[in-house]
């Protein structure tokens, strides 16, 4: 589902680098159109991707700075179209294509290993060519004064492939995915990042080892939410900056889905919760809560979202509906940017309160009473061992 969907899937990048001098409209259309996406259609090349306008797939000209630029965000759309051929119907004309090889020279029992790759690529470009391209879209929403970027490709292939193409769009800048400790490093205070720092489990910046050596702040997190539901403790206030007034009260927690895990053993909890018993049973064995659905809500509006704690992924992230008044729009075109604009809103504010619940959960794990609070964590969870769980 795309950005303006009520509910989509996304993970959000760090832009770093020196953007280019002038407004973002006028260096950003020239490099967009230039890497823009070229349809495949009348070819049979097997792929294609780039870029496409964000309303409409088909514009690639990027000519109407509108369609991209809405300020503060550079919007765009990759396009990756791409040719399949099912395995069993290659299979089934490579065989047809050897046969009539093999029937052409009699003296070969079978065709020779450089004819038979011949043979392969041309029975696959022929049938690429008479197979219509299949598109994908993934939108990417740039804010230039923030230096973030959200893109909804959340399929490691695929964020490849965008980070590849935006590198070459774009010199000079660069995407550093924004990981667990890239995250919390935004949202607390100055005083805190040298705590943050040393528990730090990676020895390098590098975003992979940066995931996979603080595993430990993502289920932390989730557990400390899960606590803070079991108790009853569900009521948080905004405390970053975004959409909602600061101190607003909103409520938060865990429901509806738990994925629990311990190496590759995995126990998927689904379906509204009472006491929570079965993620209970399974934090007690060793397991740690791999992924959630965090429930947010703040007056009348409600998100809700199921984090991927390892990489802080956002997965069918719903926020309240846009809702236009139409006797206030006047073309087409600003009814594209009011809605534009209506739902950046509604994710800027879920995402401010999801970033004020980490907050809150950095402030207790950071803090030197740190274990007295675990344990404390631990018997409201009903919990007997008394370690560290991600020690």
């Amino acid at each position: 589902m795309g950005i303006l969907s009520n509910t989509v899937s996304f993970l959000q990048y760090q832009v770093v680098g020196e953007l280019p001098p002038g407004e973002p409209a006028e260096w950003a259309a020239p490099l967009l159109a230039k890497n823009a996406f070229v349809a495949i259609d009348n070819s049979s090349e097997e792929s294609s991707s780039g870029w496409a306008s964000l309303d409409d797939p088909q514009r690639v000209d990027f000519s109407e700075n509108r369609d991209f630029f809405r300020p503060p965000y550079l919007s765009f759309s990759l396009r990756r179209d791409q040719r399949r051929v099912p395995a069993a119907v290659l299979r089934q004309h490579l065989e047809r294509a050897e046969e009539e090889f093999l029937a052409a020279h009699p003296g070969l029992q079978r065709a020779p290993k450089d004819k038979r790759e011949e043979l392969r690529e041309n029975v696959k470009g022929a049938l690429l060519a008479r197979t219509l391209p299949t598109p994908s879209l993934y939108d990417a929403v740039w804010d230039i004064e923030r230096g973030i970027l959200t893109f909804t490709g959340t399929n490691g292939k695929i964020a490849e492939i965008f980070e590849g193409h935006f590198r070459q769009t774009f010199d000079g800048l660069r995407l550093v995915a924004l990981h667990p400790v890239a995250r919390a490093r935004e949202v607390i205070p100055e005083a805190l990042r040298p705590v943050l720092d040393k528990e730090n489990k990676a020895t390098t910046d590098a975003v992979l080892e940066q995931i996979q050596e603080n595993t430990w702040l993502g289920a932390d997190f989730l557990r400390w939410l899960l606590a803070r539901t079991v108790s009853g403790r569900s009521n948080f206030q905004v405390r970053r900056d975004g959409p909602a007034a600061q101190k607003e009260n909103f409520i938060a927690f865990l429901d509806n889905r738990l994925l629990l895990a311990a190496g590759p053993q995995r126990v998927a909890v689904a379906g509204p919760q009472d006491h929570y018993r079965e993620p209970r049973i399974a934090l007690e064995t060793g397991k740690e809560i791999a992924e959630a659905t965090i429930f947010m809500e703040k007056g009348e509006d409600a998100w809700k979202t199921t984090l991927k704690g390892e990489q802080f992924l956002f997965r069918s992230f719903k926020a309240p509906s846009v809702k236009l008044e139409k006797d206030d729009i006047t073309d087409e075109q600003s009814e594209r940017e009011a809605i534009f604009y209506e739902r950046m809103h509604v994710l800027a504010e879920g995402l401010q309160l999801f970033d004020s619940l980490l907050a809150d959960f950095l402030e207790e794990r950071l803090a030197d009473d740190w274990p007295r609070r675990n344990q404390e964590m631990q018997e409201v969870l009903g919990l007997d061992r008394e370690d560290e769980p991600n020690e």
